[in-house]
């Protein structure tokens, strides 16, 4: 039975003025990213909502709060077309139907980013993709902005032309509030002393919408992290540990990260549920092309990118939303170059180049994105 029949006959259910229904990364994620921080400010503040969550594993860690019901056609149909408001930070599947007197806020897993997406990869971009984009623009009253830029982008980018909302990012609230307890909370969770100081790489997925077919690759990381700890220890002093962190989706296929070797100083962190939390704890960050830098960034965490795939992801998922010039971050494509950037690494000058960043595309990350995001749905409930 087609989805959208399956929305229609959940009609005969009335829609629950104090539900709000939701999910990430189409299931594949946990109480995580922008919708997490969301339901955890909606409980705060109007603990009478009844808060749903979707995921494809049940048996995932979340509040007491939060009612866990599975991913699947039948309860997607039946969950949402019983709920007030709806957030997610991913398309909803093509067939979806929203009633009349519903709210669908659209929070993206990502504010400013590398990749490109949507109309923005030209050829790359497959006919499925566009068609699910569309309908998930159709459905949505709202997506969550924090820039001039993301406004100008949404467009091409989601499909969407719309009304925005410029809060912020909610999974970016933690990192600039909370920066003290998650250094504490994350090595005392992962068994550390707290004079640990940690790196984290984190790079993104390979692959995506390919001639019909959805992949989601990891590679080997081809980072020397022997290299990367010592340079660090010599450059900063402490003692270093590098976090390894799959992106989401992959994570829910694979255990951990593959390496070439073991190492008791990486420590994979794949399987923890929220991205936000393990970046918050950490002195810094090495990604590729993950939106999770801007994320750092904008909380004033050192970022380094290491893009040694650069011309193989290009012909992939088509040309980076920046050119090289434009951006705060220094940019390694070898071990060589990430050991040069360490040396002379100045904190100042990159924090510099954010505010001159943030100020250029009105950005606005100021830790309160939840407050504002709930204060809507509060208004609309």
């Amino acid at each position: 039975m087609l989805l959208s029949a399956r929305f229609l006959l959940m009609r005969v259910f009335p829609v629950k003025k104090n539900k709000i229904v939701f999910s990430s990364y189409e299931g594949d994620g946990g109480f995580c990213c922008n919708p997490r921080y969301i339901a955890e400010e909606l409980h705060k503040q109007r603990p009478d909502l009844e808060l749903v969550w979707l995921t494809k594993e049940i048996n995932r860690a979340f509040p007491d709060y939060i009612k866990v019901k599975p991913y699947s056609s039948w309860s997607l149909a039946y969950q949402l077309s019983t709920a007030r408001v709806w957030i997610d930070n991913y398309r909803k599947p093509f067939g979806t139907l929203k009633r009349k007197g519903q709210l669908y806020i659209q929070t993206w897993h990502a504010s400013i980013g590398f990749k490109a997406v949507g109309l923005y990869r030209g050829d790359a971009f497959p006919e499925i993709a566009r068609l699910v984009s569309e309908w998930d623009a159709n459905l949505t009253d709202y997506v969550i902005s924090n820039s001039d830029y993301c406004d100008r982008v949404y467009p091409k980018k989601l499909l969407y032309s719309g009304p925005t909302l410029r809060t912020g990012s909610p999974r970016v609230d933690c990192l600039i509030n909370d920066r003290e307890n998650l250094h504490k909370m994350i090595r005392d969770r992962l068994g550390l002393s707290e004079e640990i100081k940690l790196v984290l790489f984190a790079p993104t997925f390979r692959g995506g919408n390919q001639k019909g077919k959805k992949e989601v690759i990891s590679e080997i990381p081809q980072i020397d992290f022997d290299r990367l700890i010592s340079e660090l220890k010599q450059r900063f002093g402490g003692e270093w540990n590098v976090l390894l962190r799959l992106h989401p989706q992959l994570a829910a296929k694979m255990d951990k990260m593959p390496l070439l070797s073991e190492d008791e100083r990486l420590i994979d962190v794949s399987q923890e549920p929220d991205m936000s939390e393990i970046l918050g704890a950490s002195d810094l960050l090495i990604t590729d092309y993950s939106s999770c830098a801007f994320d750092a960034a904008f909380a004033e965490i050192p970022v380094i990118l290491f893009a040694d795939d650069i011309q193989e992801y290009k012909a992939n998922r088509g040309e980076f939303m920046w050119k090289r010039e434009e951006l705060p971050f220094s940019i390694a494509e070898n071990n060589d170059e990430v050991e040069l950037i360490i040396r002379s690494y100045d904190y100042d000058e990159y924090k510099n180049q954010v505010d001159s960043f943030m100020m250029l595309h009105n950005v606005v990350e100021d830790g309160q994105a939840c407050e504002r995001i709930v204060g809507e749905i509060k208004k609309y409930i």
